[in-house]
């Protein structure tokens, strides 16, 4: 299990950023991750599970006995990967490509996943759009603005309210927020602010489903060795990446996050919690 420290070698991606291309590889649970069969024939909608967060937890989903439907932006060679490792576990995957900040596609892939499985039984919003630091508010563009926000809250909340309907009793919505709903960083201020109105919304929305015995919870990571870092960050801020951002001294590895997504949709562990946000964060206090 790899737990890489900082200093991190300069390494230049554009958006969107490509888990193949980054050095060193972030370690998704591939070698480590071990399953019990807590989600035995469950079947799960991952977005941005082609690399990071998302990839980690499709293997531990698959891993515990999980069929997953793959959603992601265009990073097709990472996607295969995803589905090959889902597969490798032997459970089924499809690949669901396509812009979230669509509402077509966001309806797309709940109804692919519904007409290959009849149901969603495990929801998990992780796509988001970072992208390159700001020095001053003012120079985010309107355009900006509206993309971070189509894509990492207006597209989370299509996604629950057309898969809603797919949802049985013991479901579960999971939330990816951030440290950044609590400790805005300036230069990303587009991407904290949509980080603080996921915590609300998983707040908001736990209490109306609960009583259809569907959770709602959110996982808040802190710094993570993802793709979304090497292309919204610059080379210095890549290289001491977690250092300054966590008490660890170090960012999390996808699979540390992994772990949290599996307890919040696991009903036989988490059956009583709903509105929770789930911190792993390295040590950063929430409150």
């Amino acid at each position: 299990m790899a737990t890489h420290a900082p200093p991190f070698k300069k390494q230049d991606q554009d958006w969107p950023g490509q888990e193949h291309k980054m050095g060193p590889k972030p370690d998704y649970g591939y070698d480590s991750y071990k399953g019990t069969g807590k989600l035995q024939d469950k079947v799960a909608l991952v977005t941005g599970a082609d690399s990071g967060i998302g990839r980690a937890v499709a293997l531990a989903y698959a891993r515990e006995g999980a069929h997953v439907a793959i959603a992601y932006f265009n990073e097709h060679k990472d996607a295969e990967e995803t589905k090959r490792v889902v597969e490798e576990a032997g459970r089924e995957a499809i690949l669901l490509p396509g812009d979230l900040a669509d509402d077509a596609v966001c309806q797309h892939v709940v109804e692919e996943t519904v007409n290959k499985w009849g149901r969603v039984d495990i929801l998990v919003n992780n796509a988001a759009f970072q992208h390159d630091v700001v020095d001053k508010f003012t120079d985010l563009s309107r355009e900006r603005l509206e993309r971070t926000f189509r894509v990492n809250i207006i597209a989370m909340m299509r996604l629950a309210q057309l898969a809603h309907p797919h949802i049985k009793k013991g479901g579960a919505i999971i939330n990816v927020a951030s440290i950044q709903a609590y400790q805005p960083m300036p230069a990303l201020l587009d991407y904290a602010t949509t980080k603080g109105a996921i915590v609300a919304f998983t707040k908001g929305l736990a209490q109306q489903l609960i009583t259809e015995d569907i959770r709602v919870n959110a996982v808040a990571p802190g710094p993570v060795w993802t793709p979304l870092i090497v292309e919204s960050m610059s080379n210095e801020m890549v290289e001491n990446f977690g250092k300054g951002e966590a008490p660890a001294g170090r960012p999390a590895q996808p699979w540390e996050l992994a772990p949290a997504f599996v307890f919040l949709a696991a009903e036989r562990d988490s059956s009583y919690i709903a509105g929770e946000i789930l911190a792993v964060t390295g040590g950063t206090p929430t409150a």
